[in-house]
């Protein structure tokens, strides 16, 4: 296989996470009110959803109305995102009520946010110096 063939099918980034909701309307305003997605175009699919948009592009599709298919995911344990200003979003966490578990590596420069959306699906924030 030639390199411009291999280059052709590489992975480069995440595109989305889909998430099927048990109510979509509370995990809606969670992600929007905790970590700050917007709610924007989605197109028009036979089930309700909202598509959440973060630096213009549509992260995180929810679904409500579907059964759940958590046996379909293995053993997917999180997701993360890049974010900024540890201690405004820990203030916010709290302030919202959401439980959390703090990791600081100072060593290297990081500190983590890890805590679960309304469905128990699990978010790692990383904050990098």
């Amino acid at each position: 296989m030639r390199q411009t063939e291999k280059r052709k099918m590489a992975v480069h980034g995440l595109d989305h996470v889909n998430i099927n909701c048990s109510d979509l309307a509370r995990s809606r305003a969670f992600y929007i009110e905790v970590l700050g997605m917007t709610d924007g175009e989605r197109p028009p699919f036979p089930v309700p959803g909202a598509w959440l948009y973060l630096g213009g592009r549509p992260l995180v599709h929810l679904v409500g109305g579907m059964a759940s298919t958590a046996e379909s995911t293995g053993r997917f344990d999180h997701f993360a995102f890049e974010a900024d200003d540890f201690d405004a979003m820990r203030s916010r966490l709290q302030a919202k009520g959401v439980a959390f578990q703090e990791n600081i590596f100072a060593a290297v420069g990081l500190k983590q946010l890890f805590f679960p959306d309304p469905d128990g699906v699990k978010i790692e924030l990383n904050f990098r110096d």
